[in-house]
């Protein structure tokens, strides 16, 4: 990737999360139960399939699908509600440019996350 002098790689990693990012958390209207085919233009290698019904797998699928997909697979397969419950664990899990990009625009994500003094 070439990066002008002026612009750090944070700087352009950052911008190209910026640029897929719903305008609304409203907007991200995918499913809350059942399986879940990913396209390969969203996991191209290994496991495509999920189950939202198990945790884990859940948190995968939104890691995946946060960083590896576009605006449109954003608002298909990610859910605003399963995404703020999961916020608090799944901010760790993902790149800080990714969490920076998505906190930076959506407020509401901060706030579901426990204050580093609370007990999870």
């Amino acid at each position: 990737m070439n990066v002008p002098p002026t612009t750090s790689r944070a700087e352009t990693l950052r911008d190209r999360y910026r640029s897929r990012l719903p305008h609304r958390l409203e907007e991200l209207a995918g499913p809350v139960h059942g399986a879940v085919d990913l396209p390969l233009h969203i996991v191209w290698s290994g496991r495509t399939n999920y189950s939202l019904d198990r945790p884990k797998s859940c948190m995968t699928l939104y890691r995946t699908v946060l960083a590896e997909g576009m605006r449109e697979d954003l608002a298909a397969f990610l859910n605003r509600r399963l995404l703020l419950e999961q916020w608090p664990v799944l901010r760790r899990l993902i790149s800080p440019y990714l969490r920076d990009a998505w906190e930076g625009a959506f407020p509401e994500l901060v706030r579901s996350t426990p204050s580093a003094g609370a007990t999870a």
